[in-house]
This record gives C-alpha cells, sequence and structure tokens, in this order.
C-alpha cells in the first residue's frame, strides 16, 4: 500500500522454524534518511499487523521524517513488510500453500536485509502489536546490536485470550472469504479500542438511514480492510502472532530478555484488551527493563492514535543513545 516507490531485497533461500524453506524470497522496505560512514544511525520500525513498510508519510507519518522526533536527517529509518503480508514482501500469494512463519522467522528476514546494509550498530529498534512482537524477537536475536529496544503493547508470549480473537477472525474469514475478512476486521476492532471511547464517540446515535452509528463505523472499517488487504494474509500473519513466544526454547521470558545489552523500554496502555498493562509488566520487570504507559480512551490502538506520548517515548529512548541530542528539540 506504499504510495512511495519500494525497494527490494532478495533472498535465495529462507529457511524457516518450521523446517519449511522458501526459495527467491523478496523483501519489500523503505529506508528513508542516509546510513552514515561509521553505518551506526540506522533505526528500525516493525509494522504491526495489516500495516505496510511506510512510515514517513504513513502510519507513523506524524513522528518520523526531516525534523520530526526519529529524524531523518539525522537517522536512517528502515521499515520492511513482514514475511507473509501482501505490500511487497513474499506472502501466500506468491507461495501456495504458504508454510507457518512466526515473529522469529519475520525477525530474521529483516536482520538479513541489515546485515547486507552493512550496519554495526543499531540506535532504535521499536515496533507495536505484532511489530512490538518482532521487535521483541529481533532484539533477542541480536541481543549486543542495537543501543534501544522499545516495544509498544505487546505481550512476551501470545495468550489464550488474544489466541481465541484470532481464531474467531479466521473461523470467519474461513466461512466467508473476502465478506469474512470485513467480519474479522469488525471483531478485531472492537479488542483494539475500548467502550469508553464508543460511548463518548458513538453513544446511541444513528446515521440518516437509521443504522446505528457504531455499526456504520465498523461496517466502514470492515470494507476497507477489504479493499486494501489480502484474505491469505490475514491468516498467515494472525497465525504468526499466534506462534510468538519469547520464552520458547531459551530458559523463559527472563532468560531470554534479559541477554539483551542495549536499554530495553516496555510500553502498556491502560484498557489494551489484547495486552493488559499487567501482562506487559510482568515482562518488562521479568527482563530488567523499564516500563512506561500510554493513557488514552482509545486502548490498544493508541500506539497508532496518540502520537505526542508516542514521540516522548521514542524520544527519551534516542536521546539516550545519544548523548548529544540532550537538550536538543524532538
Amino acid at each position: 500500500m506504499s504510495r512511495r516507490p519500494l525497494r527490494h531485497h532478495p533472498v535465495p533461500r529462507f529457511g524457516l522454524e518450521s523446517g519449511s524453506v522458501l526459495r527467491d524470497v523478496v523483501q519489500a522496505y523503505h529506508l528513508d534518511g542516509e546510513l552514515n560512514a561509521e553505518r551506526d544511525n540506522l533505526v528500525i520500525v516493525f509494522h504491526s499487523l495489516t500495516g505496510a513498510s511506510e512510515t514517513v508519510g504513513g502510519w507513523w507519518g506524524s513522528l518520523v521524517g526531516p525534523g520530526k522526533t526519529v529524524d531523518t536527517d539525522r537517522y536512517a529509518v528502515l521499515c520492511a513488510n513482514l514475511l507473509g503480508s501482501c505490500y511487497g514482501t513474499t506472502g501466500p500469494a506468491e507461495v501456495d500453500p504458504f508454510p507457518l512463519v512466526t515473529p522469529r522467522d519475520q525477525a530474521r528476514l529483516v536482520q538479513r536485509l541489515v546485515d547486507d546494509l552493512g550496519v554495526r550498530s543499531v540506535a532504535l529498534a521499536a515496533g507495536a502489536s505484532l511489530g512490538g512482537m518482532v521487535t521483541m524477537e529481533w532484539a533477542v536475536q541480536n541481543p549486543s546490536l542495537a543501543r534501544a529496544v522499545a516495544v509498544f503493547a505487546a505481550p512476551a508470549a501470545h495468550t489464550a485470550y488474544a489466541i481465541a480473537w484470532n481464531h474467531v477472525q479466521r473461523a470467519a474469514v474461513e466461512a466467508g472469504g473476502e465478506r469474512g475478512l470485513e467480519i474479522a476486521r469488525m471483531v478485531a476492532m472492537m479488542t483494539y479500542r475500548t467502550a469508553g471511547e464508543h460511548a463518548a464517540r458513538f453513544g446511541r446515535g444513528t446515521e440518516d438511514d437509521g443504522r446505528w452509528s457504531v455499526a456504520s463505523y465498523l461496517d466502514h472499517q470492515g470494507r476497507k480492510l477489504r479493499n486494501r488487504f489480502s484474505v491469505d494474509s490475514y491468516v498467515a500473519l494472525t497465525r504468526a502472532m499466534d506462534a510468538h513466544d519469547v520464552g520458547r526454547g531459551r530458559g523463559g521470558v527472563a532468560e531470554a530478555l534479559r541477554g539483551i545489552e542495549g536499554r530495553l523500554i516496555g510500553v502498556g496502555i491502560p484498557g489494551d484488551l489484547l495486552y493488559s498493562p499487567d501482562e506487559v509488566r510482568e515482562w518488562v520487570y521479568a527482563a530488567g527493563a523499564e516500563y512506561r504507559e500510554i493513557v488514552s480512551l482509545h486502548g490498544h490502538d493508541a500506539f497508532l492514535l496518540e502520537p505526542e506520548q508516542v514521540g516522548a517515548i521514542l524520544a527519551e529512548a534516542l536521546v539516550s543513545v545519544e548523548p548529544a541530542l540532550a537538550g536538543g528539540g524532538a
């Protein structure tokens, strides 16, 4: 869904956790700003479930760009479309049947690109929701590479509750194809926002045709996703989320995360129905990391809808690894 030309990174052979092997993989990405001579000014951003690699002018557009919080006059900002998605990187449209991919696979593929860019040190790695899960995996796999890591609204392992919501959404897709994708999006939107926001925004209001305003809103969100996203990619990416468990095979969550050498920040959102602040705090404290909160009526989607608070956390992380920025504007 990029409005700017994508760059493409070819990988002839890529082995997955499952044992399957993908051949002739293409990874689509944006790289905004310039890598410096030391190759140590990279910021990596990992997108969420139905996001794309567009940050400048895109989903974190108010935070990333020239003179902004993540200043592309100073940093090179990399965002790659995740393996299995439908915005340029190899996914179900190119491979049928498409095997199970996990956040570990997605993180390793991005690292192949980082290696090929010759990056010696990463200033910051950040992501939210599915992107937060991949951020966490990437940091564990490359424990000495990033000077700071910020994980927004993501658990250490996908919980039974979150897996259940994904199961309901996939059941809708399997039963109804593109119409099922619309219904899945409506279900998802109910987990991304709070009852308080619905009450404040819609109340018992109706539209000119007599439909409840909240129902009209959900129908609109369903149609929007159907028009821009792939049914098969939605299934593949929700399965990837369900596979997330950063402590699996690594001696548990604390053992896995305590190996990260850079500053680690976990961000919770009160009212997040999917990944509660308590769940975020649990892994943060187990890791010996730092906890921050975004206070918002929106719930889970606050990582998209509260740019000032998100920006303050990103700025804090960057200032801590770049002392020369201290006292400068965000």
